[in-house]
């Protein structure tokens, strides 16, 4: 800027003035210059609809009872009294609580009214708030249960030509785990690099057998979160995620691991009902990044070049979000995404889950969108349930979604492991998320969402067609459960956050 022949004049006097009006006190960033109270809150304030989530009396007794801080105070209390091996007990369990809380700030407002989930504005909302772009130019494909997804996935893998990369929460011995390892093993031979990056604690069963098939391959084995004394302050954060990536150019995903149970066509107790999807196209590069961010952190490899990231034409006409959710992140951005779909949802919101535990917040949420008269339906596990804790705590919050004319079915034929939902018949997601705290708050996951009319009708399907499986929950049987049932489901309710 030009400042004229007066300009070293003009500036002269500006420091002249701000030095009359300097504060003398050299300690002035001590003073508080801000009141307390817009430390806390919007300053100014702006109207605000009405909090979602407002935490009920037994929700703060959990609270308390699941704070480190609280069992600190005790043990340190204890330990005066002279009970020191009470206080030993009291102090562990701070130690515990304090490793194994998240910090996490989730959504307690609704979007603004008006936000239709076919709308453009929708998906750009959804972009902005997560940070992740619908990728155009894919060709997608749905199997249903093992005998569908793991014949396409070892096709897959005997097809690659330039690299082979997966991370998986569950990679167990047995004939599945076998198989995959001697495909894993064949490509690495063959001089295609192949690099498996596995859950310390979901993939602990490995085996020997397995791992010295991998190792004589050739495949790169890095493992996520292993557990040593020095690492407990993170060990309550796992990868969750299930993703097969080939060539960089196909990616897998969805609820099911490497393991013999998610053989079968669903027809069986032991046959797990699941979901994979198959991406092909650029969306494939976006779970590439997923795996390469974890495998550096793990391995301490940056992955690089046209062998992991190749330029991928389009192959199909499918536009693909794929979420990357990590506790890093802190609001974890696969909870915000179901919520924006929750809030938004006009007509009808079908959501498949085993692992269902809405809490407080999203509960209120579900009940305002059936008042909005949309049609909500919640498919959960069954008797098949694999997780007592879990089961416990999500029966437990039955009683308000009943109540408020929500729809609750129990899959009934085997255990329901598939995590979708649709929305108003034009927007689909499917992942690994479970809907509950530790894939909100604790885990790595990934869920892919469509804004297609042909992939969501598919997914719509598949749901009505599993509902015809399922038995309804009936308010009335509920409220007669016996008492024992409701202190197991109180018992439970203490490690919620948890699961």
């Amino acid at each position: 800027m030009n400042l004229g022949r007066g300009g070293s004049a003009t500036i002269s006097s500006v420091h002249a003035s701000y030095a009359s009006r300097k504060p003398t006190d050299s300690r002035r960033w001590l003073q508080r210059r801000v009141p307390r109270a817009q430390l806390y809150r919007l300053a100014p304030s702006s109207p605000r609809p009405k909090r979602f989530g407002a935490a009920t009396l037994p929700d703060r007794v959990r609270s308390v009872l699941r704070a480190w801080w609280a069992w600190l105070a005790l043990a340190l209390l204890l330990q005066v009294s002279g009970s020191w091996q009470i206080a030993v007990a009291a102090g562990i369990l701070s130690f515990v609580f304090y490793h194994v809380s998240a910090e996490t700030h989730p959504a307690v407002y609704p979007l603004e009214v008006g936000l239709d989930v076919n709308s453009p504005e929708f998906e750009r909302t959804l972009e902005g708030v997560t940070g992740m772009p619908f990728v155009p130019g894919n060709l997608v494909t749905l199997y249903n249960n093992g005998d569908e997804f793991y014949p396409a996935m070892l096709v897959a893998i005997e097809s690659a030509t330039n690299s082979i990369t997966m991370e998986q929460y569950i990679f167990w011995d047995g004939h599945v785990g076998r198989r995959f390892a001697e495909a894993f093993a064949e490509k690495a031979r063959s001089g295609v690099p192949v690099k498996l990056l596995l859950d310390a604690i979901g993939s602990a069963t490995l085996g020997r057998e397995i791992f010295h098939i991998l190792e004589a391959g050739g495949c790169q084995l890095a493992w996520f979160g292993p557990l040593h004394w020095y690492t407990l302050h993170r060990a309550n954060r796992r990868n969750h995620r299930k993703s097969l990536i080939v060539d960089g150019r196909l990616a897998f995903t969805g609820g099911a691991g490497l393991a013999d149970h998610w053989l079968g066509a669903a027809l069986r107790p032991e046959e797990w009902r699941d979901i994979q999807v198959a991406a092909a196209g650029p969306a494939a590069l976006a779970l590439q990044t997923g795996f390469a961010q974890n495998w550096l952190q793990s391995s301490g490899e940056i992955i690089s070049g046209p062998a992991f990231f190749p330029e991928v034409p389009p192959q199909g006409p499918v536009k693909v979000q794929t979420i990357q959710s990590s506790p890093l992140f802190g609001a974890g951005v696969v909870g915000s995404a179901y919520l924006m779909a929750i809030q938004c949802a006009r007509r009808e919101l079908f959501i498949a889950n085993p692992y269902f535990l809405p809490d407080t917040r999203v509960t209120e949420m579900l009940a305002a969108a059936r008042v909005r008269g949309v049609d909500v339906k919640v498919m959960v596990a069954g008797k098949h349930i694999d997780a007592w804790w879990a089961s416990q705590n999500s029966v437990r919050s039955y009683g308000r979604l009943l109540e408020a004319g929500i729809e609750i079915y129990e899959y009934a034929p085997t255990m329901l492991h598939q995590k979708t939902m649709v929305v108003d018949g034009t927007w689909a997601t499917v992942g690994t998320a479970n809907f509950d705290n530790r894939s909100f708050a604790l885990n790595e996951e990934t869920n892919l969402c469509f804004h297609d009319d042909s992939v969501v009708g598919q997914l719509r399907a598949v749901f009505m067609a599993d509902l015809a499986r399922c038995e309804r929950v009936d308010l009335a049987v509920w409220r007669r459960r016996g008492a024992w049932s409701r202190i197991m489901e109180q018992t439970a309710s203490l490690i919620e956050n948890q699961l």
